[in-house]
């Protein structure tokens, strides 16, 4: 059985399309069981029922014709109760049901199996036999196999749309992602494809052409430099200033002595240029993939499209040049921030990338200039794309590659609706956060770019709420200087005073390694990271303490916030530090006063000593997606769990109910960053729960305090007591959307759960 799967699947890899898989398998499981008849029934929602797509053994032409209504049969049996059902006599089921069209009438023994992706049916294979008997564990067994195999290749075709001849376009067309940036977009893929470093091979470079090898390269390094500087000076009209940094970055990587010296390195060495790139640019770019910060990790990204385009100048092999059409939606497999640079103004109306994330390159600029993008986008057939029309759904992160014309008036019709909201929403900007009965909460932004300031202030953030201070030390190939460090505290402060800004110190080590202080672990979820590393280590925790000092003299908005706290030694520690630095640099002359200090509540032991926690901070800040990661025990990037990552758990919520009362005890503040800070559905829960400051993402900002304003506290109290009654996530989320219904929050909350259920049906 083993060589005769190892051959189908040979087969079903060499295979055009799924029409020719489908055949394929019924021909080749036929004759492998030794049974008469082998079929394949593919799931349509949009009607509720089976479509028979491939069949050995029944009467001809009923492919495509024979449906079978989702409850009806054994095939509705088998997906009801999604596991093999093996029957020596299937006549005499309860559930059996006789098609004519087929001809099955002479076959007794039935064995059908659910052909499952994801948790999602797809579909039920079929076996059935003349003669009445038992199908033995390993021809059972087999069978799961061969629909275990079979599950992915339906689901990328029906994305890629190679399915024909079914009627009724029946399969769905639904590529998942993660959001990069908010809106809908309904336009034509232009498919951008890149260079590829991992082809190149190396070659032998003799001694006497080194130099010569040594001369392209460098004349690529400026060619290069040159692109990213008109690259750079072309978005001089859609970015301010601070966000074309960002291109200031790729520039400062080009001119890294830790990449630039160790490629010449290999090559004086007599390597090929074009490898000694791929070499040590793979090298840089595995180091940051294997950081657990997802915002470090997308440097990867950007390395990547450097390395390209340097390789592209190195071989005079430049990307080639594209069509823009007026409605351009971009897809590739990582599509960068430079090569979104590229389109004409006023064309591009989306993006779509296999690869990245929310804190992409690509993806910061896709929010500054308002236009929605899909990251983390698997299975992307993008051959298939090029000059299809597509739909994206950055709320919910969905890409429909194959959508119907109802499709595309709903759609469109949610954007006519998105774009009447943020008119409304904008006219909240200059309005306080506060509920119906006079309760103000401050609504502040997280940011780890200059880049990010400028959203954050169109949207009203009554500060920074979370600045992430590892940059600064992920570009250089040493631990940046005070005066280094101060330069950059003091734009961020400067640039929001007198409001408030939060600066959490630096959170490397385990995972998160810089390139010049590697650390290696087995288990750097639980390891040295975090204030962990910062305490070993003063003499680099001095330095920007004192440069953080320096840097808010005569604003006094500081705020310092230490992270992953896990005990109260750290916390005693860490203060003590600050008042050493501190005391430091009014002894120098600095007019910087003590500021406050607050402990990130990230991991479970911090949740149960809230209490002594606040007594020693003036503010205590939750981190929303570690603490529900920790107190869960689930990694929400591994596809086998993500679905268990709810904050909305009752768990979460217990903790979260701990850590307010605690802090309240002591009279101190209580914030929370975080997606659940910016989550519609939990907006109201951490009102209820009395939290005093949110902190989120720029763009969330409009609606979150468009909810506040909608709710009295004593009906947020309500809601939470009523919630902490309930056991189950699915529970409370369906109370919830029930109260912001209540609420008149419809238009609001619609086209959140509109985008995310599939417009109700109509992508299924």
């Amino acid at each position: 059985m083993l060589s005769v799967l190892r051959q189908i699947v040979q087969e079903v890899n060499e295979a055009q399309d799924l029409n020719e898989v489908l055949r394929l398998i019924v021909q080749r499981v036929s004759t492998t069981m030794s049974v008469e008849a082998c079929s394949v029934f593919l799931a349509d929602y949009r009607h509720q029922q089976y479509i028979l797509a491939s069949s050995v053994g029944f009467l001809e032409g009923v492919d495509g014709k024979l449906c079978i209504n989702f409850l009806e049969g054994l095939v509705g049996l088998v997906g009801m109760r999604e596991e093999p059902i093996n029957l020596e006599d299937a006549h005499n089921h309860p559930n059996y049901r006789y098609f004519p069209q087929t001809g099955e009438e002479r076959y007794q023994a039935f064995l059908g199996v659910p052909i499952i992706h994801q948790r999602k049916l797809v579909g039920v294979l079929v076996v059935q036999q003349r003669q009445s008997r038992c199908f033995d564990e390993g021809e059972v067994a087999f069978l799961v196999t061969i629909c275990a195999q079979l599950a992915g290749l339906i689901v990328h075709a029906q994305l890629a749309g190679t399915i024909s001849d079914l009627p009724n376009n029946l399969i769905g067309s639904t590529l998942q992602g993660i959001q990069g940036a908010p809106g809908i977009a309904i336009g034509t893929a232009v498919v951008v494809l890149t260079c590829d470093l991992d082809t190149v091979q190396d070659k032998e470079v003799k001694q006497e052409d080194i130099a010569q090898e040594i001369e392209l390269f460098e004349k690529a390094i400026a060619l290069t430099r040159s692109d990213i500087q008109r690259i750079k000076a072309s978005l001089d009209k859609k970015l301010l200033r601070e966000e074309q940094n960002l291109f200031d970055a790729y520039l400062s990587i080009l001119d890294s002595p830790s990449i630039k010296q160790d490629i010449l390195t290999l090559i004086q060495e007599g390597h090929w240029a074009p490898w000694a790139l791929r070499k040590i640019i793979k090298r840089q770019v595995h180091k940051f993939e294997a950081m657990e910060d997802p915002y470090l990790r997308e440097r990867s990204a950007d390395l990547l499209d450097l390395g390209r385009r340097v390789l592209g100048n190195l071989q005079s092999e430049h990307l080639p040049s594209l069509e823009y059409p007026k409605d351009t939606i971009l897809v590739g497999d990582d599509v960068s921030a430079s090569v979104l640079a590229e389109v004409p103004q006023g064309q591009l109306l989306g993006i779509v990338s296999a690869k990245g994330s929310a804190n992409a390159h690509v993806a910061i600029l896709a929010r500054a200039i308002g236009i929605p993008a899909v990251m983390g986008v698997s299975g992307i057939p993008g051959h298939k794309l090029e000059g299809k029309k597509i739909v994206i759904d950055g709320y919910a992160g969905e890409v429909f590659t194959s959508p119907s014309s109802k499709m595309i008036n709903e759609f469109y019709r949610l954007a006519q609706e998105e774009k009447k909201l943020h008119a409304g929403l904008d006219e909240l900007r200059e309005l306080p956060a506060q509920t119906q009965d006079g309760i103000h909460i401050p609504l502040c932004a997280n940011a780890g770019l200059v880049a990010d300031l400028r959203p954050a202030i169109q949207a009203g953030a009554q500060g920074i709420g979370l600045y992430r201070t590892e940059v600064p030390f992920m570009i250089r190939d040493r631990f940046p200087g005070e005066q280094e460090q101060y330069l950059v505290y003091r734009q961020l402060l400067e640039s929001f005073a007198p409001k408030p800004v939060t600066i959490r110190t630096l959170d490397v080590g385990g995972d998160k390694v810089l390139p010049y202080f590697p650390v290696e672990e087995d288990n750097p979820y639980l390891g040295w990271r975090g204030i962990r590393v910062t305490l070993d280590h003063p003499e680099i925790f001095l330095v920007q303490l004192r440069a953080l000092l320096r840097a808010s003299a005569g604003l006094k908005n500081l705020r310092i916030l230490f992270p992953m706290i896990s005990c109260l030694t750290e916390v005693d520690e860490a203060l003590r530090l600050l008042r050493q630095a501190h005391r430091e640099v009014v002894e120098e002359g600095a007019n910087a006063s003590f500021p406050e200090t607050g402990a990130m509540i990230e991991v479970p032991s911090a949740v149960y000593l809230a209490n002594e926690l606040a007594k020693r901070l003036d503010f205590l800040s939750v981190g929303s997606n570690d603490l529900t990661q920790y107190l869960l025990a689930v990694d929400r990037n591994n596809i086998h769990v993500a679905n268990i990552y709810d904050s909305l758990h009752p768990a979460v919520l217990c903790a979260l109910k701990n850590i307010v009362e605690a802090g309240h005890r002591h009279h101190k503040q209580i914030s929370i960053c975080g997606e659940m800070a910016g989550e519609p559905l939990a907006i109201v829960v951490l009102l209820g729960l009395g939290f005093d400051m949110l902190s989120m993402n720029a763009h969330s900002i409009p609606r979150v305090k468009w909810i506040i304003r909608s709710f009295t506290m004593e009906r947020a109290k309500k809601v939470v007591e009523t919630i902490m009654d309930m056991h189950y996530p699915k529970d409370i989320r369906t109370y919830l959307e029930q109260e912001l219904e209540e609420a008149g929050l419809s238009g609001l909350f619609r086209a959140t759960r509109e985008s995310q259920q599939g417009l109700s049906g109509i992508t299924q």
